[in-house]
């Protein structure tokens, strides 16, 4: 397995335009726009970092210059986060909604195919993207890439020492209603979803997804399951990695 931590230093290409979405200082997307003329399928871009402020949306840069460059407008999205005021559940879902309305409100100006979105999120990342899917019935697809999609069992593993638990404002007894809203496992969905995850993921256990997809099934959800040998959590946000070529193939062809 090649290691790709390091994309997290690694600056990315920069942005075609960096806007406000609201009025906080980590209110704001990052676009990158293909070079061809529109309209153009656009991606959604959720980062992880399991929700707390010292990670941010640079990482996922990569992913979103790659994509642009096979056509696909990218909106990488930065948040209120735990350790920002107003971060945690519920502001920083707030922001994702306010992001995702933003981009479609602006598509003409921006060339984007207001039918063509999807929404693609990282790690913790995903579990927004889902919720983002769960309530915005325009979404075309909703990918997770080595995605934290089922709460309850990152609060039971005890995930980056509970991380759950800042995100949510507690345990799942104390706090129930926060998990019923927020966790992917308990929404209905009925947007097409892609569980993208490597085999070799120490960060997020690979059986999250697996078990994701199996419990989707059985509701009748279009859940879709890629396990990608010998990769790791970055490795599947990483244009330089293997693997890249499989998350390439299934967000190609979610946005066609």
């Amino acid at each position: 397995m090649t290691s790709s931590e390091d994309i997290l230093n690694l600056a990315a290409p920069k942005a075609d335009v960096r806007v406000a979405y609201g009025s906080d200082p980590n209110q704001f997307v990052d676009l990158r726009m293909p070079k061809q003329k529109g309209p153009h399928a656009a991606a959604i871009c959720l980062h992880g970092g399991y929700w707390r402020a010292r990670y941010d949306l640079e990482y996922l840069g990569h992913l979103c210059a790659a994509l642009a460059a096979r056509g696909i407008t990218t909106a990488n999205v930065e948040y209120r986060r735990v350790g920002n005021a107003g971060g945690g559940w519920p502001g920083t879902f707030a922001d994702i909604r306010a992001a995702y309305q933003f981009v479609l409100q602006n598509a003409a100006r921006y060339e984007i195919d207001g039918r063509r979105v999807l929404v693609l999120g990282h790690s913790a990342g995903a579990q927004l993207a889902l919720c983002l899917a769960a309530r915005e019935v325009g979404l075309k697809v909703a990918i997770s890439l080595a995605g934290v999609v089922d709460l309850q069992r990152a609060y039971e593993l005890h995930l980056s020492n509970d991380a759950v638990v800042e995100f949510l404002g507690g345990r799942p007894k104390d706090v129930a209603d926060h998990y019923r809203e927020a966790d992917p496992m308990k929404l209905a969905i009925a947007t097409r979803q892609w569980m993208v995850h490597g085999v070799e993921d120490d960060v997020v256990p690979p059986e999250l997804s697996r078990e994701y997809v199996k419990a989707k099934d059985k509701v009748k959800e279009d859940a879709r399951l890629a396990m990608i040998a010998g990769a790791g959590h970055f490795e599947v946000v990483d244009p330089r990695a293997a693997a890249w070529r499989e998350v390439k193939k299934v967000v190609v062809e979610a946005a066609g």
